[in-house]
């Protein structure tokens, strides 16, 4: 190895960037905005739980990217402290990193990144390097020890803080048409790769903080990951298009990935009706019972235990027993016994539609 040398990446500069891609691609792009709007209007005012559970979908897929798998119910077991299952815990992190990211929608910044970036990292092995622009040399390859032959070489640390002030710039532009400026800023993010772990999640969660903030998506996350997910390496393909200075691939990609995620997303929509329209079916009780509260709750997390009814919904042990068992004796629930954490409830059926969902997004095609 001794006298090899490499070279790294020096992207330019984008904020001030006039690019347009091709009337096809720019139409393409435009008619998927255009889409996700009306995804946007239809389901996130008129659908109150679809907003959280998307919100779980499109982090589980994004972190699917990244090869971390994990069911409905480890996820909701997980956002409830249990630590048993690694990847449901990373997941649950990534939900936290896109719940920072929509937050700072209408003022994003190095420092909403950084936000973003410690609320997925924090907690996890690499907790030292959460929320800190990494100060090593980084490759993607395969080999651990040498970017010498590496597929792609990013920036030099000590050019990270010129190029994410760049990318925020442009970020924050409202010339520029939605989804190519996302698309773009993304690419741009992923080929600066800033951190040295969690680039992937955290770019994602900046391209749906971009289309929060020109209100494309203003109520619910739509799943492009999930849409991605159909086709992992023509997404890896576009980044290195990218790289190479053919912006299109990426936008194309972004573009497609929307429609597919508002198909799977209105699957979604349509399992979220019909499962909560069967669970009033099979409730008697008044209208001011306690149950009504917590079947709204399982609707937007279908995993909850006590402390989740008393601090969300500020029942009481007896109003809580009351309604959990009318909800067991309908079959809404399951309860089981967690380790030594307390008794948990679940709602298969809600559970099983996330799953649906997660394995349709995970259909992937071949390269």
């Amino acid at each position: 190895m001794t006298g090899q040398t490499y070279e790294a990446s020096v992207p330019p500069l984008i904020a001030g960037s006039s690019y347009l891609p091709s009337p096809a691609v720019v139409t393409l792009a435009e008619e998927a905005a255009r889409e996700i709007s009306r995804f946007d209007e239809r389901y996130g005012e008129h659908l109150r739980p679809f907003g959280a559970l998307l919100l779980r979908s499109e982090s589980t897929a994004s972190s699917q990217i990244e090869n971390l798998t994990a069911s409905a119910r480890s996820l909701g077991e997980a956002e409830l402290g249990v630590r048993d299952r690694t990847n449901a815990t990373l997941v649950v992190r990534n939900v936290r990193a896109m719940e920072s990211a929509l937050a700072a929608a209408d003022h994003l910044s190095p420092n909403s990144i950084l936000d973003m970036h410690r609320a997925l990292m924090e907690g996890t092995r690499d907790d030292d390097v959460a929320g800190r622009w990494r100060q090593e040399q980084v490759w993607i390859g395969t080999s651990t020890v040498s970017p010498i032959g590496a597929e792609f070489v990013p920036p030099h640390h000590t050019r990270i803080p010129v190029l994410i002030d760049d990318v925020t710039d442009y970020a924050r532009r409202t010339d520029v048409p939605a989804i190519i400026q996302s698309a773009i800023a993304h690419a741009q993010f992923e080929t600066i790769h800033p951190f040295t772990d969690g680039n992937g999640r955290t770019g994602r969660a900046l391209l749906h903080a971009m289309l929060k903030h020109r209100g494309v998506a203003a109520n619910v996350t739509v799943p492009v990951s999930a849409g991605l997910l159909t086709n992992v390496s023509a997404y890896h393909h576009a980044l290195t298009a990218y790289r190479a200075g053919d912006p299109e691939p990426i936008i194309t990609v972004t573009a497609e990935a929307s429609f597919l995620a508002i198909e799977n997303g209105a699957r979604l929509a349509e399992d979220v009706v019909a499962i909560t329209e069967r669970w009033a079916s099979r409730i008697s009780a008044r209208a001011d019972s306690a149950v009504w509260q917590v079947l709204d709750l399982l609707a937007r997390q279908p995993v909850v235990n006590s402390e989740t009814l008393e601090t969300k919904l500020g029942l009481d042990y007896r109003r809580q027993k009351r309604a959990l068992d009318a909800l067991e004796e309908a079959g809404v629930i399951v309860g089981v016994n967690k380790f030594k954490r307390g008794r948990f409830w679940r709602a298969p059926e809600m559970l099983g539609a996330l799953d649906a969902f997660a394995e349709r997004a995970g259909r992937r095609i071949r390269s």
